[in-house]
Formats: structure tokens, sequence, C-alpha cells
């Protein structure tokens, strides 16, 4: 499958820093834009690893919302070339670490599906670190990712490929298509994510095609989020979701 987006890169900027000595993102507004690019991205493959789940009839053993955040960090491996996919890989993790600062690392909702944000910001790290240890040293060193978790890393990312690999595999042999439609304006007024995500799914009709049909909308929810529909086959992404990435670029 083709790399693509490439996207301005700041890993020059970012390199020498650790977690706690993060600059400000708002100090720098390319620096935000690349982080909110990242997360609308990173959030929408996670929603598009949900539908890959239903659409596909994919089997789950555990926490589906688990495997989708896998999917996410898989697609983002998978899709771009290694200075793009290092700084998706880095701002989407980033992304999970900013809410668990706002949210606040104690006050932790062990009843959700969805893991908590700490740990979702490390296995993010450890499975992009794992599928190229070598190339991907400092990306993890830098993100302080411990070296006990670092060792399984690499049998983590083959577990993920294993899985996920495959899934690409088959939708990919079967060619380009029409299968996923967006929803959404195409023109100068469109917002970042409506431009995004119109590009994502144009790249991945050419690329693959899916056993359903699969529409991705951009709409206002009333509240920042994304979600997958499977009683509509429906990806939708939230406009409140821009508005809430900047924010939290603005607290790291």
């Amino acid at each position: 499958m083709l790399k693509h987006l490439k996207v301005a890169s700041v890993l020059a900027c970012l390199g020498g820093f650790s977690l706690g000595t993060l600059p400000a993102l708002a100090e720098d507004q390319s620096e935000t834009d690349a982080f909110v690019e990242a997360n609308i991205l990173g959030i929408f493959y996670h929603e598009l690893g949900h539908a890959l789940i239903d659409i596909e009839g994919l089997p789950i053993f555990g926490q589906e919302e688990d495997a989708a955040d896998v999917a996410s960090i898989f697609l983002i491996d998978a899709l771009f070339e290694e200075e793009a996919a290092q700084e998706m890989a880095w701002h989407a993790a980033l992304g999970f670490w900013a809410e668990a600062e706002t949210h606040g690392h104690t006050d932790i909702p062990w009843w959700d599906v969805h893991g908590p944000d700490a740990q979702r910001f490390y296995n993010t790290v450890c499975l992009f670190y794992g599928a190229d240890p070598e190339a991907r040293a400092d990306f993890a060193r830098n993100l302080d990712l411990p070296e006990d978790r670092a060792d399984t890393c690499p049998e983590e990312f083959d577990q993920a490929n294993h899985s996920w690999g495959a899934v690409l595999d088959d939708i990919g042999e079967r060619g380009a298509g029409n299968s996923l439609t967006f929803t959404g304006a195409r023109d100068e007024d469109a917002s970042l994510a409506e431009q995004l995500l119109a590009e994502e799914v144009d790249f991945l009709n050419e690329n693959l095609t899916l056993q359903d049909s699969l529409t991705v909308t951009v709409e206002s929810c009333g509240e920042a989020n994304a979600f997958y529909d499977p009683n509509t086959t429906e990806v939708i992404f939230c406009t409140e979701f821009e508005d809430h990435l900047y924010s939290l670029a603005q607290d790291l």
C-alpha cells in the first residue's frame, strides 16, 4: 500500500526533549497544527478500526477499543513514509498524554470501555517503536518508554501485524474502489477535519475496497467526539473535536 501525506516535520525541534521537558506547542503554530492534524487522522484511523471490525466481520479477543487503538497506530506505520510516520505517531501519542494531563492521572474512569489515557499513550509508543526498533530508538527514548516495556514491543508489533496486517492485505488485494464515501464540505470553506478526511477517503478508495460501503461524515454533534455507528456503517467526526484538539495543544 502506498505511503502518503507528507507533513511538515517538527521532529528536529522535538528530538532533544522528553516528556518532562516538552516545549509548549502553543509557542509554535506549525507544531500546534501538526499536533491537531495528526490526532484528527489518528482518531479517524481508530474509528476506521471499529468499522473494519464490523464490516469485515473480524473476531476480537479482548476489548474492541484496544483493538481499534492498535489499528490506529498500525495504519500510521503502514501508510506514511518514515519521517512523517514518526511525527504522526509522536503527536498521536501526545494526544493521549494531553488527555491524561487534562483529566488528571489519578481521576481515572475505570468503568469506561477505553483504557486509561496514560496507558494508551505507552501502548501507542510501544507499538510504533516495535515496528522498527533500530530506526525508532530515539523516538522511544524521547517519549520515556521504559526499557522493561521496550523489550516486549517488537513482539507486540508482530502480534498486531499478524492480525491487522492480514486484514489490510486482504482489502488491499481487492484493489481500488468506491466503498468509502465522504460527507462534508470539499470547498474553500471546509474545516481542517473536512480537508484531511476528504483526502484520506480519496486515498483509501484508490488503494482498497471494503466488503460493504462506509460513510465518513464531519458534522456538529454538540460535543467533542468521534465514533463509528454500526447501524448506518458510518464514521462520524464531530466538528467540535477539532477545537478540542487545539485546546489540548495549549496544555502541552
